[in-house]
């Protein structure tokens, strides 16, 4: 007898234990459920972490455990049968002792699928230890694996006596096993078992401790037991019993899958796609956009306009603007005004020779040449020339004709040790972002949001940073447009940015998205702040993304003395 029987309290005699444990040997090796058309399971022991040796007994009892209920089952350690076209094929999927990052990335949007078309998942053991990236992976295991004392018995409390895993069970059962610590829990699941860590040593949930749980995740089902560390687990009744009815749960009805209900886009495959070179052989090239007769535009930084016409494969230079292109100055912006079929509109950004601003100037381009004389220069941004970095310069129309620029910090990083470059000392203003970045009253480190007007002016529209209603710049605009609020600019969208060099529009959820390369720090250091981090940040709405005083999820820096040399307080993300 294993010891879960010994711990009944029940009173009964050996033989009657003895009588119990082969009445339920035999239940659950008989045939005792039938489906209309047997089912398949898929088995997956691949490892990219520690390899349990239990996997092989594990893998037998399970084949043993299916054939005796009418259930098929293959078992593999090739992520490569995670695809729809062969996951299709099965009712539920075991992760039989898992470890690391198990899948890539068309597998794992293939198993989402297989769970939202009604699929089932099971897992055991150390399915918890896997894919710690995934999120929606650890909401369906339920939790993720936190560390484990030496092997040892303790007792388990049955918490659901109706549910097929725990329903032959004792109200407490005692056995040996690795019993996990676990983290990040999910909430929703329904607990089946927990233990008592007062009957071993070495746990730290503390109460509840849950061991084994059940719940509908995202249109499938899922189950997962902590236990099965052991060989001996997969020769114990009560243990194969409790798999077993996870398996029979996972499972459901065995019906077909419904992948209309599938949420998940797949990943497409990489050999669909045939290579194509429209150009080689480029110049640092910015950015493109297409007009509407098919033929695409692109700019390099320093200065050259190229037309591509589809028709004859053909990429000519059509104008060679006369730029500043020392450091990452130039030609940085393109875009093609939305009525450009009407006005024959196109927006450059770029860096002018003879003054030190870069600037948003918007030319007639038709016939495929530019037309110099129609330049009209709508936005200046000033700049320090002297020192680089960050120039951004990207360029994007949304649906309702709003133009977005994007813009850098201009501040030279390599003086502060890869953490923030806040140097407030006389004459040191180019390694200083706050200057930039962090000042209303400064079109740097920004992404400004404005509606071009025919006129040659623009609107800075409500909503953004600064001004809560549209605010109209007239031509030959002054430095500093007068708004509601002293000391700042109403082109500002979005500030607190180090170099936000492309963005991006999604018009249908009206969202801005833009990435930003991080500052070299390789480590945290507690007396500076966090290390480097790169971002994609995501705007809902106009507001302030810290830099240089925070950097990632708002993490700060420590105000800093550069003459000398001290550390002072965090910065606080609640008063930027």
């Amino acid at each position: 007898m294993r010891s879960g029987f010994r711990n009944w309290k029940l009173g009964i005699g050996n033989s009657l234990l003895a009588l119990l444990a082969v009445c339920l040997a035999a239940n659950l090796f008989s045939n005792c459920k039938k489906y209309e058309v047997p089912p398949r399971i898929l088995v997956l022991t691949k490892t990219a972490g520690y390899r349990h040796q239990s996997i092989p007994a594990g893998v037998a009892a399970l084949r043993k455990l299916c054939d005796a209920h009418g259930v098929m089952l293959d078992s593999t350690e090739n992520a490569e049968d995670f695809t729809e076209e062969n996951l299709k094929r099965y009712a539920a999927v075991v992760f039989l002792n898992t470890t690391g990052d198990v899948l890539d990335h068309r597998q794992e949007a293939d198993f989402e699928r297989f769970i939202q078309a009604g699929g089932g998942f099971v897992g055991v053991h150390a399915a918890t230890d896997t894919e710690y990236g995934w999120k929606w992976y650890g909401g369906l295991v339920g939790g993720y694996f936190n560390g484990h004392p030496d092997q040892q018995q303790a007792t388990l409390h049955v918490h659901d006596h109706k549910h097929p895993a725990t329903c032959h069970l004792p109200a407490e059962w005692s056995r040996k096993d690795e019993w996990y610590n676990l983290k990040d829990l999910n909430p929703q699941v329904k607990v089946l078992l927990t233990i008592d860590e007062k009957s071993y040593t070495g746990g730290t949930n503390g109460d509840p401790h849950p061991m084994s749980w059940h719940h509908e995740y995202d249109g499938g089902r899922a189950f997962y037991t902590a236990l099965g560390h052991t060989n001996e687990s997969y020769a114990e009744p009560e243990f194969l019993q409790h798999l077993w009815g996870g398996i029979e749960y996972a499972i459901g009805d065995g019906g077909r899958l419904c992948y209309e209900k599938a949420r998940r886009e797949r990943t497409p495959d990489q050999t669909r796609f045939v290579k194509t070179v429209l150009a080689s052989e480029l110049t640092e090239p910015m950015e493109f956009d297409q007009f509407p007769d098919g033929k695409i535009m692109l700019i390099e930084r320093r200065g050259a306009l190229k037309l591509f016409d589809p028709t004859t494969g053909l990429l000519n230079i059509v104008y060679k603007l006369p730029v500043h292109s020392a450091e990452e100055d130039g030609l940085m912006g393109f875009a093609i005004d939305p009525n450009w079929a009407e006005n024959g509109w196109i927006y450059l950004y770029y860096s002018p020779v003879d003054e030190s601003v870069n600037q948003l100037s918007r030319f007639v381009f038709r016939g495929d040449t530019l037309d110099r004389a129609s330049e009209t220069v709508m936005l200046k941004v000033r700049t320090q020339r002297e020192e680089c970095c960050h120039t951004g310069g990207s360029l994007q129309f949304d649906a309702q004709g709003y133009l977005f620029l994007s813009t850098g910090d201009n501040t030279n990083p390599f003086a502060s040790e890869g953490y923030a470059p806040a140097d407030e000392r006389p004459g040191r203003s180019a390694w200083d972002a706050q200057k930039s970045s962090a000042n209303t009253n400064d079109l740097r480190g920004k992404i400004l949001r404005i509606k071009p007007l025919p006129d040659g002016g623009y609107i800075c529209p409500a909503g953004n940073l600064f001004n809560d209603k549209d605010l109209a710049v007239p031509p030959n605009q002054p430095v500093n447009p007068s708004t509601d609020q002293p000391k700042t600019r109403p082109e500002i969208y979005v500030m607190g940015c180090r170099n936000p060099f492309r963005i991006s529009v999604d018009n249908r959820r009206k969202l801005l998205f833009w990435g930003e390369v991080g500052p070299d720090a390789g480590e945290p250091d507690t007396a500076r702040g966090p290390q480097g981090h790169d971002e994609v940040n995501r705007a809902r709405a106009a507001g302030n993304f810290g830099w240089p005083h925070f950097v990632g999820n708002n993490k700060p820096y420590r105000r800093y003395d550069f003459g000398a040399k001290k550390s002072g307080p965090l910065m606080d993300p609640a008063q930027p």
